[in-house]
């Protein structure tokens, strides 16, 4: 059986079981932010508290140098705000103020994190007792060390925490968690390698960094070895990136405030890479009226009612000589033919930058259930003038009722795919991928839904011949016919019984 991409292990479950304690004990709006908060704390000033029992050790006496620290992407933590404070006064009524306290240390003594910390912990409704048994888990259950399974602990914690908010929030979950198969299969598509700029203009939490942190840690030893790039509008998501990034020891460049990627460009000189992301689907109220001459519509103008292909042109606008996009977009994008979206979409065809459409099975996500699609969009590629289509609706398996997931050979064969195209030894698969020219798409006037190119998948023979299997299939129709009329007229019988003619 394949592997699953299952998060719900040990810890991680334990600090999600412990957060739904607090549930009813906090405003709704404050509950996210009470436990990603204390994930965070409890990271920093553990990472502090490791390094500086080494630098005491060495003797040097560097233990209160903060360039040590930040010298190794390490936050300084001064003793106010370490978890030892934190864990001594889990039952005390002042805990709350203890925790708020440790915040406004921490900002103080590290600028990039000014005004992104949560100071929630002191206010009334928070009840102090839960909050001190949460405190309590924490320092009973975390123990810093070498191995990487103890650096990435709390990282993991903090990822599953944020799919579970995502998954009780529900549409809300969707604006800052993209599920974490979904950002795999972009990362593992396009392949990042060391010394990368990667940029995403609608960051999120961050999963897109922290994968790609992830594959070059897998493939070099090396995580830290990559420039991160990103923009987020909505403040509290902004400042989850920040502390998501802190967490992975990923140094990253947010800007120093939150803000709207078309209006206010943080990074307009960026040239990156890889560019992944997941923009708001279909976004009509972006403001498009009022940026008609943008250089960035370099393909067409956008419609005002759809931001779609201005994510796309702004991404475009950002890519490096050689670089790759991997983005979401909801399915209609790639047959619109509304407020020149199928004339933008004919340009960037024709300009040879599409390398590869993917398009996904329903309930991947936690906040929408319309069908989306991959796209790989590329500069300088491979396989100049064609485009691989893969239909991967069928692949997944059922999480539960509501979620679909990808396994870990589900992933693997997606990439698999893609790399045999671009090397150029793909062989078209009926009913799931297939290879085409710029001039067969052209010819589908520029429609890039994969069904379309990969056909039907072929039925294997069962063996049975032809008379006998239609004399079978009329057989169970007819039985199933009759089956229906008795049913309606059993339906009927029962309707007049209570005085209804029919």
């Amino acid at each position: 059986m394949a592997e699953k991409n299952n998060a719900n292990i040990g810890f991680e479950k334990q600090i999600w079981n412990a957060a739904c304690v607090l549930w009813g004990h906090i405003p709704a709006a404050d509950y996210r932010k009470v436990i990603v908060g204390l994930i965070f704390l409890r990271y920093i000033s553990g990472a502090f508290e490791k390094k500086h029992d080494a630098l005491v050790a060495e003797g040097e006496g560097f233990e209160n140098d903060r360039d040590a620290y930040e010298a190794e992407n390490i936050f300084f933590v001064p003793a106010a705000a370490r978890w030892s404070v934190i864990a001594a006064s889990a039952h005390s009524p002042e805990i709350g103020k203890v925790i708020d306290n440790a915040m406004n240390a921490i900002e103080a003594e590290n600028k990039t994190l000014k005004n992104v910390l949560p100071k929630i912990y002191a206010t009334p409704e928070l009840d102090k007792r839960v909050l001190g048994e949460v405190v309590d888990l924490f320092t009973n259950n975390i123990h810093m060390d070498d191995t990487e399974e103890s650096k990435d602990l709390l990282g993991r914690t903090y990822e599953y925490c944020i799919s579970q908010f995502a998954a009780y929030e529900g549409v809300k979950g969707g604006e800052f968690y993209t599920p974490q198969s979904i950002v795999k299969t972009i990362v593992e598509i396009l392949k990042p390698y060391e010394n990368c700029r990667v940029y995403d203009p609608c960051c999120g939490s961050g999963g897109m960094f922290v994968q790609s942190a992830k594959f070059l840690q897998a493939h070099s030893g090396r995580r830290g070895k990559i420039a991160v790039y990103g923009q987020e509008s909505n403040s509290d998501t902004w400042k989850m990136a920040k502390m998501n990034m802190a967490i992975r020891g990923i140094y990253a460049d947010f800007g120093s405030y939150q803000a709207d990627t078309f209006f206010n460009d943080l990074h307009p000189t960026l040239k990156a890479d890889f560019i992944m992301a997941n923009p708001p689907f279909n976004l009509s109220n972006w403001g498009g009226d009022k940026l008609r001459e943008d250089k960035r519509w370099q393909y067409g103008v956008p419609p005002v009612g759809n931001a779609n292909f201005a994510w796309i042109q702004h991404m475009i606008h950002h890519l490096a000589p050689n670089g790759k996009i991997g983005l979401v977009l909801a399915n209609g994008a790639l047959s619109s033919q509304s407020g020149g979206e199928g004339e933008i979409r004919k340009n960037i065809v024709n300009a040879d930058l599409i390398e590869g459409i993917v398009a996904l099975p329903t309930q991947l996500f936690y906040s929408v259930t319309i069908p989306v699609t991959l796209w790989f969009i590329t500069k300088n590629k491979k396989q100049a003038g064609k485009t691989v289509f893969i239909d991967a609706r069928k692949m997944g398996y059922m999480v539960d009722r509501k979620h679909r997931d990808f396994s870990e050979a589900d992933i693997g064969k997606l990439a698999d795919t893609f790399a045999a195209f671009q090397n150029g030894m793909l062989q078209d698969v009926k009913g799931f991928c297939a290879v085409k020219t710029t001039q067969e798409i052209a010819e589908q006037d520029y429609i890039l839904t994969p069904g379309r190119y990969v056909g039907i998948e072929e039925q294997e023979d069962d063996g049975e011949p032809f008379e006998q299997k239609m004399a079978r299939l009329t057989a169970e129709l007819v039985k199933e016919f009759e089956t229906s009329h008795e049913l309606e007229e059993k339906i009927r019988a029962n309707l007049r019984a209570i005085g209804y003619e029919c």
